[in-house]
């Protein structure tokens, strides 16, 4: 039944902030086609099939204590890259830190400004039960 996954969203506390964050170092587009809600967010695309970030500046019921400080251990958003080890040098010269991932796979995990996890391989294949 279900096909896809549309979007993602995470709570921001400063758009411009994230925005800068996901579109400059990441290099991800920003949708210029966001409605006008009562809020500030921006929408991001991922990818050709119409799969987007969506950032939504609201208050955050989340605390940012007690979380793990590996991404992989919290709840996080996987993203296929296509070159890992670039995104690794461009986040290393943004000051982003990052951990790889504890499987030995090619993957890391890093955060965002706000704390939102997230993961990069360059080719994910679901394990097999």
């Amino acid at each position: 039944m279900i096909k896809s996954i549309a979007h993602a969203s995470f709570l921001v506390a400063d758009v411009k902030k994230s925005v800068d964050f996901y579109c400059n170092v990441l290099e991800i587009p920003l949708n210029p086609n966001r409605p006008n809600f009562p809020f500030d967010g921006a929408w991001l695309d991922i990818g050709a099939n119409g799969q987007q970030i969506h950032l939504m500046q609201l208050p955050n019921p989340d605390t940012h204590e007690g979380r793990p400080e590996h991404g992989g251990r919290d709840r996080h958003v996987a993203l296929v890259v296509e070159d890992l080890e670039k995104l690794a040098v461009k986040l290393e010269a943004a000051g982003v830190e990052f951990s790889r991932s504890k499987s030995g796979r090619a993957a890391f995990f890093c955060r965002d400004p706000d704390g939102n996890a997230l993961e990069f391989s360059e080719d994910f294949t679901p394990p097999k039960a």
